[in-house]
């Protein structure tokens, strides 16, 4: 599955890969949020509250689409974070990895807190 994310300054698609917590979130799509911002990294809040999945990771590579489940949030980390160790994405806690961003995530850099992001599947 492909989604669009899309803020004031530009987008990006993600595809995803099937995993109970990427079929909540699609089946919730399209949604509206509010951009949060955590050193190199975007992340903001979704109507989807999952449990944490078996395979969730606090450690992942840039453009890692994940959903940080204590916050009910989609994290989009692009490099180093306040946490981090050297260059490594070190997201708050453990998150369940939903898939990747198509093309550069340094794109991400764009997005301000505060900006309206939409989430929305790709026909």
């Amino acid at each position: 599955m492909q989604i669009r994310i899309s803020w004031p300054a530009g987008q990006v698609t993600a595809t995803l890969d099937e995993t109970p917590t990427s079929k909540a979130l699609a089946a919730a799509l399209p949604i509206t949020s509010t951009a949060y911002t955590w050193g190199e990294e975007v992340y903001f809040e979704t109507p989807v509250s999952p449990a944490p999945e078996a395979d969730a990771r606090q450690v992942v590579e840039p453009g890692t689409v994940a959903f940080w489940t204590e916050g009910d949030a989609l994290a989009l980390p692009y490099g180093p974070t306040p946490i981090s160790r050297g260059d490594e994405c070190r997201l708050a806690s453990p998150c369940n990895v939903l898939g990747r961003l198509d093309g550069d995530p340094r794109v991400l850099a764009t997005v301000r807190p505060g900006d309206p992001i939409r989430v929305e599947p790709v026909r």
